[in-house]
């Protein structure tokens, strides 16, 4: 009998996944969800952005000149202006540091959770290890398939640590999180990242 790297009465966070020794693969089985790496293939948003040389300017120069060695200074320099941009042109809800809950194991806080009238994406700001945040990410997907009740077959996520970029999302009806090998690298991959996150809570995305 295979054993479990989770014991049923143990208690965690989201956050908490991020700091465990184990596969992706095996935390997400689990919970019942299986993953698959795969390069992810995005109909980019044709929307106009008005403001793009703006941002553009305004992210190069916080890259040349901000210290961005930790975390919190990479979320107010580099995602939070991103997200704030699609937010206003696509007019979805933001929210930062949004805590839900559906179990004692799957609970805690999303670093940035966004809503639109389409589709649903969950943003989480790391550190350098993005493997380990893709952990935490698909924990965090297999929870909001338990508990929203939209007729999405896809949730969608990405993984940052500001100036890299990485996809995967979850498919609802095959129980499936598909992890993105795809990197977009900022200030070169800035329109891309732009137009795949407007694109995904324009419900382009398949």
């Amino acid at each position: 009998m295979k054993k479990l790297i989770i014991s049923p009465e143990q208690s965690l966070t989201f956050s908490d996944y991020f700091k465990l020794r184990a596969r992706t693969e095996d935390i997400l089985e689990y919970f019942g969800y299986k993953k698959i790496n795969e390069k992810l293939h995005f109909e980019q948003s044709s929307l106009e952005m008005p403001m793009f040389d703006y941002l553009s300017s305004q992210i190069e120069d916080h890259l040349i000149h901000i210290s961005l060695e930790n975390e919190i200074t990479r979320r107010e320099f580099l995602i939070a202006p991103i997200l704030s941009f699609v937010r206003h042109l696509t007019q979805a809800k933001l929210n930062s540091e949004y805590w839900f809950e559906v179990s004692h194991q799957l609970k805690g806080s999303l670093d940035y959770y966004l809503r639109s009238e389409n589709d649903l994406l969950v943003v989480e700001a790391k550190n350098a290890d993005l493997t380990r945040a893709f952990a935490q990410l698909a924990v965090e997907l297999v929870a909001l398939d338990q508990v929203d009740e939209t007729k999405k077959e896809i949730i969608y996520g990405a993984v940052s640590t500001g100036q890299e970029w990485q996809f995967g999302k979850l498919d609802r009806t095959s129980k499936t999180f598909h992890q993105g090998i795809n990197v977009y690298v900022l200030p070169n991959n800035l329109e891309e990242i732009l137009r795949i996150l407007i694109g995904i809570l324009e419900n382009r995305i398949n």
